[in-house]
This record gives C-alpha cells, sequence and structure tokens, in this order.
C-alpha cells in the first residue's frame, strides 16, 4: 500500500505509528495528520523513535500524542485517550499537573522526581498510588510561539516502594539496634571509625560524640587496656574475639573521676562483598552489678569459711582448760589452791563459752528481726559505768590507761541496758585488744541535740579505707587485726551495728590510717530523765527469802546435778527427773513451787509436760521455767504457750535461775 507522503513522518512499525495513520481524526481538535504543522509532525516522529514513555499535549486543548512506551502508564485509557485533550485523559491528577501544563505553555520547563500521583488508569474502579519522574517542556511553532508541551517520563512507582521498604526496614533495624538491651557499634577501618552506636553504647561512655571518630581519638582511657589491641587482631586476622567480664576503667565525662566497669562483650569482623574485613561490629552487655554481686558471693563465701575456722578455733579453746581444770578436780592429790584455780577456770572459760553463742544467738535474731529489747530509761552514766564494769578486766590486763569524760551524766536515753552495754563494751574490748599494752583507750558521752553520742578512741592499730567499708559486715576481720587478735569470731562489730539500729541509732567508724588508731561513734534518740526507782518492800523481801521446793527435768543428769546442788545450798528443797513422763508424776506428787523442765526430753517433751501440769487444778500455781537450747523468738512463743512462765536459754547464768526460784 502506498503512503501518503505527507504522513511520512508517520511511517515505522510501531503500534503508536500504525495507530496515528489509521485514525479517524475527525472528532480531534488537531485535525488529521496531514494537516499537522511542521513543528508537530517534528515532535511526533521523535517520540514514535523513542523507547522512553514520551507524549506531546498539541494546542490550546493540549491533545495528548504518545508513543508505544508510555501505553503501560495509560492503561485501559488507550486507545480512546489518543487525541483527546490531556486533562481529560488524567482528570484525576488535573490538580497536580495542570500548574505544570499551563506553565510550560507560557514557555516554562520543569522537571519534577518522584512525583505522587493517585491515578485511575482504567484497569478497576479504584485509584492508586504512583510515582513519576518527568519534565515539561515548550514546544514553538514555526513562527516562534509555544503551540505546546513536550513530556518525556519514567514511572518510578516500583523503584519509590522499594526504597520506602528498604527505609522502613533499615529503620526498624536501627530501632532494634537502638533498643538492644546490650551496647553495640559498628566501626569501620583499620581505625575502628564509630559509623553507628546504641543509645546503650552512648550511655556507657557518657554521651561523647563517636559517630566519625576513632576508638583511639574517642576513648584515649582505653587505649592502653588491651581494647585496641584486641580490634586490631580482629581486623587483621577476621577471627572474632570474646570478652567475659573484662575491666574497663571509663571516663563518663570531663572533670568527673573515671570508674571501673566489667563488660562481657563480642568482637564480630565485618566484610565487603569481595570477602575482606572492612568493620569490626561490637556488642555485649555491663555486666557490672552481676560481677560485684558474684565477688561478694564469693567474699562471703570465703567470709563463711574463715569464721567457722574460728568458731572452731574458738570453741576448742577453751575446752583445753576445761579438760585440764576437769582432771585437776578429779586428782585426790590436788591441793585446796589448786583446785580453786581449776573451778575459777572451768567459770571462765564457760563464760567464755556461753559469750561467744550468745552472740551467735543474737546476730541470728537481729537478721531475722525476731530480737526484742526491754527497754527501760537509763542515765548516761549508768550506761558508761556498765560498759566500763564488763570491760575493765581487759583493759586492766594490758594496762591501759583509761581516760573517761562523761559531759552530761544524768542526759537519759531509752534503751535496753543489756544490749547497750554489749555494744559499748563490745567497743571497749576492740579497743583494747589492738592496742598495745600501755596503750590510751578513752570514753566519752554526752548529749548533743536530740541524741546521746557515745565515743570509744584509742591509739591502737587503726584501719585502712577497706577496712572502714566492710567492718560491720558479718565476719568480717581486717588481717593486720587477725594477726592480733586474741579470740573471736569476727562478729562483733555486725553485732553491735544490729543492736544499734534496733535502737533507732547509728554506729561508725574512722581513722587516720594504719597504726594511727581507730574512733568508734555510737549516736542514740535522747529521752526524758528516767522515773526514780521506788525501794522493794519488807514483805516482799522476806518472800524472796523463803526456801521453795523445786523440781528440775533433764535427760542431762550431770546439768541437772549440778543446778540442783547449787540451789541447795540457797537453802531450797530440790528434786530432779530423768525423763518427762517421770517429771509429770513427781510433779503430781510434790506439787512444787518451780518447776524446771528441758525442752527435749524422751517419752515427754518438756511442752506436753507444761500443758498436763496447767491442765490439772494445782497446776496453775507453779513457776513453770523452760530450760532449752532452743532460742529463737518462735521457741519462746511456743513455750509460752505451752504455759511456761520463763524461758531460759542453755548454757545460761545459773544466777538467772537462783534469782527465778528465789522471787516465785
Amino acid at each position: 500500500m502506498h503512503l501518503d507522503p505527507r504522513l511520512s513522518f508517520l511511517s515505522g512499525p510501531s503500534v503508536m505509528a500504525q495507530l496515528m495513520r489509521d485514525k479517524d481524526w475527525s472528532d480531534s481538535a488537531v485535525g488529521p495528520p496531514q494537516e499537522w504543522p511542521q513543528a508537530l509532525r517534528s515532535v511526533v516522529n521523535l517520540l514514535l523513535g523513542s523507547a522512553f514513555p514520551m507524549f506531546v499535549a498539541w494546542g490550546p486543548q493540549l491533545a495528548q500524542l504518545y508513543n508505544d512506551a508510555y501505553l503501560e502508564i495509560m492503561g485501559a485509557k488507550h486507545p480512546g485517550g489518543l487525541g483527546r485533550p490531556l486533562l481529560e485523559n488524567w482528570a484525576e491528577i488535573r490538580q497536580d499537573v495542570g500548574p505544570l501544563a499551563e506553565q510550560a505553555m507560557q514557555g516554562h520547563s520543569r522537571y519534577l522526581e518522584n512525583l505522587p500521583l493517585r491515578m485511575r488508569r482504567g484497569r478497576g474502579e479504584g485509584e492508586e498510588d504512583t510515582w513519576f519522574t518527568f519534565s515539561y517542556s515548550p514546544v514553538q511553532d514555526e513562527s516562534g510561539a509555544v503551540a505546546g508541551m513536550f513530556c518525556a517520563c519514567i514511572e518510578t512507582t516500583r523503584t519509590v516502594l522499594a526504597e520506602r521498604d528498604l527505609r522502613a526496614r533499615s529503620e526498624w533495624l536501627q530501632t532494634l539496634f537502638d533498643q538492644a538491651p546490650g551496647f553495640a557499634a559498628v566501626l569501620r577501618g583499620p581505625e575502628h571509625v564509630f559509623a553507628q552506636v546504641n543509645e546503650a553504647y552512648r550511655n556507657l561512655v557518657g554521651g561523647r560524640d563517636l559517630i566519625g571518630r576513632s576508638v583511639a581519638d574517642a576513648l584515649p582511657e582505653v587505649v592502653n587496656q588491651g581494647f585496641v589491641g584486641w580490634l586490631d587482631a580482629v581486623y587483621r586476622t577476621g577471627e572474632p574475639f570474646i570478652g567475659r567480664a573484662v575491666p574497663a576503667v571509663i571516663s563518663r565525662s570531663t572533670g568527673e573521676p573515671p570508674y571501673e566497669a566489667f563488660i562481657d562483650f563480642m568482637y564480630q569482623p565485618l566484610r565487603d562483598a569481595a570477602g575482606r574485613v572492612d568493620g569490626i561490629f561490637v556488642q555485649g552487655h555491663d555486666v557490672t552489678e552481676q560481677h560485684r554481686s558474684r565477688e561478694a558471693l564469693r567474699q562471703a563465701d570465703r567470709q563463711k569459711d574463715e569464721f567457722l575456722a574460728t568458731l572452731a578455733h574458738e570453741l576448742r579453746n577453751p575446752l583445753a582448760p576445761i579438760r585440764s581444770a576437769t582432771y585437776l578436780l578429779r586428782s585426790p592429790a590436788a591441793p585446796a589452791e589448786a583446785r580453786n584455780r581449776a573451778t575459777e577456770i572451768l567459770a571462765r572459760q564457760v563464760d567464755h563459752m556461753a559469750r561467744l553463742l550468745d552472740d551467735l544467738m543474737d546476730i541470728s535474731r537481729i537478721t531475722q528481726r525476731r530480737l526484742v529489747l526491754k527497754r527501760e530509761r537509763l542515765t548516761v552514766a549508768a550506761a558508761v559505768e556498765s560498759a566500763l564494769e564488763a570491760g575493765r578486766p581487759l583493759l586492766e590486763a594490758k594496762r591501759h590507761r583509761l581516760q573517761t569524760n562523761v559531759v552530761d551524766p544524768d542526759a537519759c536515753l531509752d534503751a535496753d541496758p543489756l544490749r547497750l552495754t554489749q555494744v559499748l563494751s563490745n567497743l571497749l574490748n576492740n579497743a583494747s585488744k589492738y592496742t598495745d599494752p600501755g596503750g590510751r583507750i578513752a570514753v566519752d558521752a554526752r548529749q548533743s541535740g536530740d541524741s546521746i553520742v557515745f565515743t570509744v578512741s584509742d591509739t591502737g592499730i587503726g584501719l585502712s579505707e577497706s577496712a572502714i567499708r566492710t567492718m560491720f559486715t558479718m565476719f568480717a576481720q581486717e588481717q593486720t587485726a587477725l594477726e592480733r587478735s586474741e579470740g573471736g569470731l569476727g562478729i562483733g562489730l555486725a553485732l553491735a551495728k544490729g543492736l544499734v539500729e534496733l535502737h533507732g541509732g547509728r554506729i561508725s567508724a574512722s581513722s587516720e590510717g594504719p597504726g594511727l588508731g581507730s574512733r568508734f561513734v555510737v549516736e542514740l534518740p535522747a529521752a526524758p530523765a528516767p522515773v526514780a526507782a521506788t525501794a522493794a518492800s519488807p514483805a516482799a523481801a522476806s518472800a524472796a527469802a523463803r526456801p521453795r521446793t523445786v523440781l528440775l527435768a533433764d535427760d542431762n543428769s550431770d546439768a541437772a546435778e549440778a543446778l540442783a546442788e547449787l540451789l541447795r545450798l540457797e537453802g531450797h528443797v530440790v528434786h530432779t527427773a530423768a525423763h518427762g513422763l517421770q517429771a509429770a508424776e513427781m510433779a503430781v506428787a510434790l506439787r512444787p513451787d518451780v518447776i524446771v523442765l528441758d525442752i527435749g526430753m524422751p517419752g515427754l517433751n518438756g511442752y506436753e509436760v507444761a500443758q498436763r501440769i496447767r491442765a490439772q487444778a494445782w497446776g496453775a500455781k507453779p513457776l513453770l521455767v523452760a530450760a532449752t537450747g532452743w532460742g529463737q523468738e518462735g521457741d519462746r512463743q511456743k513455750a509460752t504457750a505451752a504455759g511456761f512462765d520463763r524461758h531460759l536459754t542453755k548454757p545460761f547464768d545459773p544466777q538467772r535461775l537462783v534469782d527465778l526460784v528465789g522471787e516465785s
């Protein structure tokens, strides 16, 4: 078929060239192609020969002519859109492209990249989000006037959505990176330059600026701690490095002293596309608290072992003189003077063992918050005198110079006299133990505002800073003190602290250093002056002197007989029973004034015997005393529930029993 020479610009095999040749242009504002001006023919010929999406909009109505590559953009709007006005074809985006087309028709070119357009391509009822990069340029006719506009465009929807997805994924990964429970960083290059860090890493190093700086520049304090060397090795070898509880001395900010952290961390090499190491991923956790807790547990375990060894030593020590004294007392050839010394040795060593056990029981009660204070009003002078009386034997034995300064002797406090004496005498004994013979020990007591302040100072071995930090914990003894120790379990100061705090006070220690003495201060709340005590009536004194009938029940016959002899020396009538059933039967027959029962007896235990006695008509009268090795608060409560009036924890002072019997 012969082609009209006037349509030579539409020659070629393209779909749109064929369509333009065959189309009926009678209803189009642009007219038939044979009559198109040369400028339009030239631009149409250009776009038909291009594989890039293009269109031209011509004339006042912007009739749209496009090429094959633009067909995908037109979608179902093709072929009806060929020759129709541009803004009719794209009515749904008229507000977006209309002003741009108007500017082009006024002679201005525009270039837009990734312009979002919500288009309807006729592939369904709904609109779709699209993005395009395009340019609008004016097209002039032969006279030089703008007669149309030319557009070269490309749809970038897939690229934009892919970038958006990649960006979202990157942001998600960054969020995970930032919110990771541990610290993390990405280092690049052989200088280990920070490319990325999370918040935990910034917090670890005090919020310093890191990005773009090398480790050596940003964290100079870690250079000589091994970290940079490990990074160099990972970068050089490509082998990861793992550290466990590694100490790191870090400066959080300028002017602040460095602090020691402990970190678990991993250096993981990062490789480029060629497999070469080009960076290192740093990830880890600050395990300072866990490390310190583990160290504290190890220290506590060591202290426990030392304490058990010390306890065994302290319990064995009195056994040697007790055994020797017992041998002397058994020897018929021993003179009276030797027997008397043996008796004194027994009494002294038993008292020592009893104090050890009492300290252990008190620590247990304080730890479990079961120790009950028996408060009363007492003066500062009385408290000091009682403490000096308890501590004087050791002071005199070592010929210490004692200075006392009781500034406010009549000032009062509300305290347990026995426990306060225990605290102050403990401080005096410590001062005496660790001060050389002839040294000075001073006791100062005064009221300061609402507090009573007791101070015990000495010229002894002094204290190190580490000792001051730990000396009030269980089983803590400084090594220099251990080398000079004269006995003890290392729980005295912990016990003193617990007792002081039960009173609502506080205790502290200070020293100018080893060899320069020590100073302990106890502060307790002050109280109003005590009420004067009334003298005992003659009737009460007479009652105390009356002999009593006493029943002692204990499956340890030695213990029962020893107590019985003591009470008989006081003029009381004493009977003994070897087990619970015998005690119950003898109680019915004797109806004694006082019944002392061991708890752990065979047959019937002490609780059961007490319950049987209280269940009888005469059973309300006797004074029931529990004598047992079980001394916890719960044991006392069980004894009270069973009907006991008093509770004595073995080994108790026999005089306490003598006093109870005399007062019954």
